[in-house]
């Protein structure tokens, strides 16, 4: 069982601050984000913050009204092998809640290059991601109505869940295509094919 913090040091502006000394850290990946894949800080348990299913962050039940601080959270999150979502600083570990994916697909752009058609996606915390063999869209169908939910590997483990607005335009782009033998939906994004359904399925409605 997961153990909860209860010291009052872990609040959102101590936490906040820890982060933005870290964002410091001279040695930022390629995209200027703080270097978490090399941080092996100790677990220091579970705070009350939740990142919901429509992208809202909540802390103690309370949504986190300042997209600021919003972004300088999402930049230290880390999905770990044991599937659970952690806020990462170079002294601490702290888990966190999502309720499906951690960050929102809230825009998409359509342009050219040599291999084709890229898809390139913003999120609702900043980040601009090209989906392509790095980055693969994910379909799943689920619930009892068959929701199709597009995913997009944004780094690391984590996703972003590509809003329903969006998804309709890009379905509007994919095409009919053979991927083992099978005839399929799929999409095509800087070189790769990423399948959404067979054509089976999408023929007769879901």
């Amino acid at each position: 069982m997961a153990k909860t913090r209860t010291d009052t040091k872990t609040d959102p502006a101590d936490l906040a601050a820890l982060i933005s000394r870290a964002q410091a850290d001279r040695n930022t990946g390629k995209d200027g984000l703080p270097p978490i894949e090399r941080w092996n800080p100790p677990y220091c348990g579970d705070i009350d913050m939740e990142i919901r299913a429509d992208g809202t962050w909540f802390y103690m039940g309370t949504p986190i009204g300042r997209p600021a601080l919003v972004r300088l959270f999402s930049t230290v999150l880390r999905r770990d092998e044991d599937g659970k979502t952690y806020l990462i600083t170079p002294v601490e570990k702290i888990g966190i809640r999502v309720a499906d994916a951690p960050f929102l697909g809230v825009e998409m752009t359509r342009s050219e290059d040599a291999a084709g058609q890229v898809l390139t996606f913003r999120t609702n915390v900043g980040d601009v991601v090209a989906a392509g063999p790095d980055n693969p869209l994910r379909f799943v169908i689920t619930g009892e109505t068959d929701q199709l939910k597009p995913y997009l590997l944004v780094r690391g483990r984590l996703e972003a869940l590509i809003n329903r607005a969006v998804t309709y335009d890009l379905l509007a782009l994919g095409e009919e295509t053979e991927f083992d033998g099978e005839r399929i939906y799929a999409i095509r994004s800087a070189g790769a094919v990423f399948p959404v359904m067979p054509m089976a399925r999408l023929e007769a409605g879901l």
